[in-house]
């Protein structure tokens, strides 16, 4: 008596486990809790937090889901060809999906990589930042006009305020805020870093966009976020010129015909 007890007791312990593996049993076919979890990881995985209250929504879409998918089933539309096509897509989808992260996972980003990508952007980002004004004009008698009137004693901003075509930086008297000069065009910039502080062009710059009539307000060194706080966004920039770069070269072996 005492063996087939214990017989019992293993039997419904091990039994245990089995039933908790299930979520519900729809029509009496059981669903696994696995789906829930499922669904819950693509949530996170997409930023957003599961709480308790997450969670049982997704457990009454498991069950939902399981509902219609019977229904479905029992309608006979797994045997069409409309659902088979979609199924290979899905299927697809799913399976690149898995492709590229397994890629990710074998690929990671180096220090050594982020380092080198930070100094790239710390070398073209660096130096003297400029506070600049300008006003543009479309010829270059426009321009010499102006800066007649300028040194005359006419106002910069009233000028750039009323003359200029530019009409972001013309309505706020020409200002273009703090800038590097790699921000502008060869010929704009060129000018601009022979100019100190207060001063201005003594002749029209003519770009692409017209003629040019600048002043320095102001320069200072360049002050660059550290590398900690651009980490997360060169690692995910690094990531993906990864990725395109496994992609770009499945698709050059691949033999199309």
């Amino acid at each position: 008596m005492k063996h087939a007890l214990t017989a019992v007791a293993l039997a419904a312990t091990f039994a245990l486990p089995v039933s908790a593996q299930n979520l519900a049993i729809v029509n009496g076919k059981p669903v696994p809790s696995a789906r829930v979890e499922a669904l819950a990881q693509q949530l996170e995985r997409a930023g957003r937090p599961v709480n308790a209250e997450v969670k049982a929504q997704l457990k009454e879409e498991v069950i939902a889901r399981e509902v219609f998918v019977q229904e479905a089933e029992r309608r006979g539309l797994k045997a069409s060809a409309d659902y088979r096509t979609q199924l290979e897509l899905a299927a697809q989808t799913i399976l690149i999906r898995e492709l590229f992260a397994d890629f990710q996972r074998k690929n990671v980003v180096s220090d050594a990589d982020i380092k080198a990508e930070y100094d790239k952007f710390t070398a073209a980002n660096g130096g003297q930042e400029f506070r600049t004004r300008h006003i543009l004009v479309e010829t270059e008698a426009e321009a010499k006009d102006i800066i007649a009137n300028i040194k005359k004693g006419g106002k910069f901003e009233d000028l750039a305020k009323k003359l200029s075509k530019d009409p972001g930086s013309g309505a706020n008297g020409g200002d273009l805020d703090w800038a590097t000069a790699s921000t502008f065009v060869p010929e704009f910039s060129g000018a601009m870093v022979k100019l100190g502080k207060g001063q201005m062009t003594e002749a029209p710059v003519k770009s692409q966009f017209g003629w040019h009539i600048i002043r320095v307000d102001d320069v200072r060194q360049a002050a660059l976020p550290p590398l900690e706080e651009l980490k997360p966004q060169i690692v995910q920039q690094l990531q993906q010129q990864k990725l395109v770069e496994f992609q770009e070269g499945l698709r050059t072996k691949a033999k199309v015909q």
